[in-house]
């Protein structure tokens, strides 16, 4: 099994392709071997629900998966997305917001959403380097609000998970990152409530949870191939999903490449 190397999200401004081939949708994927560089696309969120017990004047709020009811439609979401953030965007940006927007739209009111700080990991990650480029930061800040947003998610969870999440990462080795089933704390709790949710099969597997959990990964330095094995053996994830997500979105960046030139 041969050891993975790191993966980098870059910004669409630093695109070494003809911008004139860049009209109305962009999004410029950089290919190296071992999935050295590309840009990709996809979208993940958070739910929050409120139901009302028979014969009850109580609330109660519950944390879990989205349901069937009152979902929007997705140009509903669009519409607040675009209302909330009412300056214009570059059509290069804009078109590829928009697109993200309609698939995170399509997880984040799936029967088996659930909010996981993996995951938001894995969309500021894409984010951040997507817009990277962006004139503002002001103004990037911003977008991400309104996008969150329109999805009825709170943009500063995103933020302060993803935050956690980097700084713990960064303070481990690789063994001690696959050792966390025996340790205690916030994110080691996390990450065993993923592995128990996943050892019930009551755990959805996505791109952005495969982007979230490299990410960690690779801030730890953990890329070898019985760090990973081992990693993948604790939280029941099977490694080769996180390839298979990384080229499906590849994949989705070429076809989106051909149509815009």
């Amino acid at each position: 099994m041969a050891a993975v190397t790191s993966v980098s999200f870059s910004p669409i401004g630093q695109s070494s392709w003809d911008r004139k081939a860049l009209t109305s949708r962009s999004w410029t994927p950089s290919l190296a071997s071992n999935f050295e560089a590309f840009r990709f696309r996809t979208g993940f969120s958070c739910h929050y629900v409120g139901v009302r017990a028979p014969n009850s004047t109580s609330r109660l709020v519950i944390h879990c998966m989205s349901t069937a009811t009152d979902v929007p439609t997705v140009s509903e979401t669009k519409s607040k997305f675009l209302k909330a953030y009412k300056r214009p965007i570059p059509s290069i940006y804009s078109t590829v917001l928009q697109e993200l927007v309609v698939q995170q739209h399509l997880m984040r009111y799936k029967r088996t959403y659930r909010y996981d700080p993996v995951f938001a990991l894995g969309f500021v990650t894409v984010y951040d380097q997507l817009m990277e480029g962006y004139p503002s930061d002001k103004d990037r800040d911003a977008i991400f609000q309104a996008y969150i947003r329109a999805l009825e998610e709170e943009p500063e969870q995103y933020r302060v998970d993803a935050k956690k999440l980097e700084e713990w990462a960064r303070a481990q080795t690789a063994n001690s990152l696959a050792d966390f089933p025996s340790k205690e704390g916030e994110v080691e709790g996390i990450l065993k409530d993923i592995a128990e949710r996943a050892s019930n099969g009551n755990f959805s597997y996505s791109r952005f949870f495969a982007i979230g959990l490299f990410r960690l990964l690779e801030l730890s330095n953990a890329t070898e191939p019985t760090i990973l094995e081992k990693v993948g053996s604790c939280i029941h994830f099977i490694l080769i999903f996180v390839a298979v997500s990384i080229c499906h979105l590849l994949i989705d960046l070429l076809k989106l490449f051909w149509t815009i030139i």
